[in-house]
């Protein structure tokens, strides 16, 4: 009789395989019966090892399977890409991006889960997981604006709502856990992965982060079958690293940590049930974040009460070797790890391998490996992986990329476009001018951003501004520049354009440009120029802000022409450009849109949708600026010789076609205690002439503290709209969590004293009221 038909027979008397008997008791029971090599078998996953289980047609084989990995297969990294995903040690021809069409994808999920159940000793399922920052990347799926871009909605239902859908496509492939959302808060603009965050801010990266949290796992820890489990990245200090490198130390004191850097994490894994958190590649005073007991322990499960899985981050195991060198070899890489609490080793399951033979040689305790793999079980239980049917590939074609969540990508970009200046061009009219130039390097592509693949269709700038006007007006093009040579996103390395051609470029699009009666240039960055750099032969961080190659140079002769100028910025780092600025009669900050970016683009500049999305970072004038962030200390920003410490935007700003006016803030009580709560009232009136979205936010300022404090902190907002005249009265609620700071002994406290409370549209329009805290 075959391991499979015998689970089979005595199925019924399996605790582990009943849904009605509790998760702890089901886990407890098959982990009894487990070997050793089972439960490390656990810990490992296969990514470009997926070949080791492939046929020569790249599907799932059985008979490999049961030769490559007999103890059974934990974890399997994105079964949609058939190469498996680049590292630090492997950034090959041979990984990323090699795409299975989505009814492949399935079939493998179905045929590699129909092996671990029948033909496995203990019927194990296999955990799957694919990467989901702003659309599930597989193809065929929505993209969905990019993080940074939703940030800039300050809208946490739309958050929640677009997560819900991208766990939806997800889970109708085959995968249970997501590995988004990233809650970095992110305070280099020279780091290339800063279009994956949701800006500088520690309360709105923990609003969004718990928005998109919920949105992917629903609010149980026990999934519904169109949910999957969230993965919170990265814990911790990626976003603001030395020299604005990715990987690079973080050099941040316990202190900064607790009050910037922890806050978003802390808020997700206290107000969800989130199934896993990832450690950040990074160092934080001299120990790497897979190796930092204190930060993993003490802090994540024991401070906050986490008790999900801690997933590595791909490869991050071995470079506790390879490049921070605080371990000999991938052996003693895997021990600190395991010791820290890592319970999975992403993608390959490298450094866990060994896990066995060190058990059995006594350098790793089995308390530990049993802890580890009691985790990854956990999540598998609460999945319903045990209970669950295969996958239907008819259905997820019906679920995957329709008109339902088309429409929530438009609407998606439409309340996450900025618009930064305007001198009263915006909105326009269609047919007002009777021949439109659509100009530039990112006018006729749709640029979706890292972190994403082929959606069923993409609208670039150049199709929708022809659609909206079709019949009204001409719309002429011309590519103005290239950026860089190709548009290989996967490509290591990076060149940019010729300059001699793009000279020549600019040349033909002022022929074109001079004929038109209005101007749109679309300019900003690709895939290539803002990335993760992940190796040294695969870089994605910048030494300067401003716009690359020829750019400038394209704006400049856009204006020179003495036409009207829109600039169009579509780009995911947020970009110091002041010459871009001044030559612009109006500019939109679109960030990555989305598949419908062109459509919903087109949408703001003709007036069918007024813009109402803000800033989730604070712009800076020039490199030289950096870091610069609004929440700055009492110190920072005395100032510079021969420049400004102003921003070129500040955090939270943004226009409208309408105006607004916000009210003082009123206080429920002048005076409250340490442990109390005080509500804020503001009114909000829309004095223009059109409907529109205003995003009132709050702050709050310690007068004076035992230690130096921020000179403004967000702790509220909402989004509101407004029909033209209509007034609202909103009410924001403060409690000791928005007083409470790490005082000089790192004690959590809430300091007697006077505190600003600030109302406004942005972070440098305030109006204050003083609150008593005694």
């Amino acid at each position: 009789m075959t391991p499979g038909v015998a689970l089979a027979a005595t199925a019924e008397r399996l605790v582990y395989r009943d849904p009605r008997a509790p998760v702890d008791l089901r886990v407890q029971d098959l982990m009894a019966r487990m070997t050793l090599d089972e439960k490390v078998a656990q810990l490992i996953t296969l990514s470009t090892t997926k070949k080791d289980v492939m046929d020569a047609a790249l599907r799932f084989d059985p008979a490999r399977a049961d030769t490559a990995y007999p103890n059974g297969i934990g974890q399997i990294a994105r079964p949609s890409d058939r190469g498996g995903a680049a590292t630090l040690t492997n950034t090959g021809n041979d990984v990323t991006g090699r795409w299975r069409a989505p009814a492949d994808t399935i079939a493998f999920v179905n045929a590699a889960q129909l092996w671990a159940t029948t033909r496995s000793r203990l019927g194990i399922p296999i955990l799957f997981h694919e990467e989901a920052l702003h659309g599930f990347m597989a193809p065929e799926a929505t993209s969905f604006p990019q993080a940074i871009a939703l940030a800039g909605s300050f809208d946490r239902k739309l958050v929640r709502r677009v997560n819900a859908v991208i766990a939806r496509e997800v889970r109708a492939h085959g995968t249970v856990l997501a590995l988004s959302p990233v809650v970095d808060i992110a305070r280099d603009p020279r780091w290339g992965r800063i279009e994956e965050t949701f800006g500088e801010d520690p309360y709105l990266c923990g609003e969004m982060g718990v928005a998109a949290v919920i949105g992917l796992q629903g609010e149980s820890k026990t999934l519904a079958p169109d949910k999957v489990f969230a993965t919170l990245k990265h814990m911790t200090g990626h976003g603001q690293p030395e020299s604005g490198e990715n990987v690079a130390p973080a050099p941040l004191a316990e202190r900064e940590l607790r009050d910037f850097f922890f806050p978003p994490f802390r808020a997700v894994v206290t107000r969800t049930g989130v199934g896993a958190v990832m450690p950040s590649y990074n160092e934080i005073d001299g120990v790497p974040s897979h190796a930092n007991t204190w930060l993993l322990q003490d802090v994540l499960r024991g401070e906050w009460g986490f008790d999900g899985a801690v997933v590595s981050d791909y490869a991050a195991i071995g470079e506790l070797a390879s490049l921070h060198h605080i371990a000999a070899d991938r052996d003693a890489a895997a021990r600190l790890a395991l010791a820290a609490g890592v319970d999975s080793d992403l993608p390959d399951g490298l450094a866990y391998r060994s896990l066995a033979d060190q058990v059995r040689a006594g350098k790793v305790s089995l308390a530990a490996v049993d802890a580890a793999c009691r985790r990854m079980l956990t999540m598998k239980i609460r999945s319903g992986m045990f209970e669950r049917a295969t996958v239907d590939p008819k259905a997820a074609a019906r679920l995957t990329g329709n008109a339902e969540a088309r429409a929530l990508a438009l609407e998606a970009a439409h309340r996450s476009i900025t618009l930064l200046v305007n001198d009263g061009i915006l909105p326009l009219t269609a047919g007002a001018y009777k021949r439109v130039a659509v100009i530039g390097p990112n006018a006729a592509v749709g640029r979706l951003g890292g972190y994403s693949s082929i959606p069923k269709a993409t609208v670039s700038l150049l199709e929708g501004v022809r659609a909206r006007l079709k019949g009204k007006a001409e719309v002429v093009h011309a590519q103005g520049v290239f950026i860089t040579q190709s548009e290989d996103r996967s490509a290591n390395e990076v060149l940019l354009a010729d300059p001699a051609k793009n000279r020549q470029l600019i040349d033909e699009a002022v022929a074109v440009a001079t004929s038109a009666d209005l101007i749109l240039v679309a300019v900003g960055d690709t895939e290539q120029t803002s990335r993760e750099g992940y190796a040294r032969n695969h870089l994605g961080d910048r030494t300067s802000l401003d716009l690359l190659g020829e750019q400038n140079a394209l704006v400049a002769a856009m204006k020179a022409t003495g036409k009207p100028v829109i600039v169009v910025a579509i780009n995911g780092r947020p970009p110091s450009w002041p010459a871009a600025v001044e030559s612009a009669n109006a500019f939109l900050e679109c960030w990555y849109a989305g598949q419908e970016g062109g459509t919903a683009i087109a949408d703001v500049l003709f007036g069918d949708v007024n813009p109402g999305a803000k800033l989730p970072v604070t712009v800076a004038r020039s490199v030289g600026q950096l870091p610069v962030f609004y929440n700055a200390k009492p110190s920072a920003r005395r100032g510079y010789l021969f420049d400004t410490t102003a921003p070129l935007f500040p955090f939270g700003f943004g226009l409208s076609y309408t105006r607004f006016e916000i009210g003082a803030p009123r206080l429920s009580a002048p005076r409250i205690g340490i442990a109390g709560s005080v509500t804020v009232a503001v009114e909000v009136a829309n004095v223009g002439a059109r409907a529109g979205d205003e995003v009132v936010q709050l702050y709050v300022r310690d007068q004076v503290s035992s230690v130096a404090r921020p000179i403004l902190e967000l702790k509220g907002f909402e989004r509101v709209t407004l029909a033209a005249g209509e007034r609202r009265t909103l009410s924001f609620t403060l409690n000791a969590d928005a007083f409470r700071f790490f005082d000089i002994a790192m004690r959590e406290v809430v300091e007697p004293g006077l505190f600003d409370i600030m109302v406004g549209a942005d972070s440098a329009h305030l109006k204050t009221a003083v609150l008593e805290i005694v």
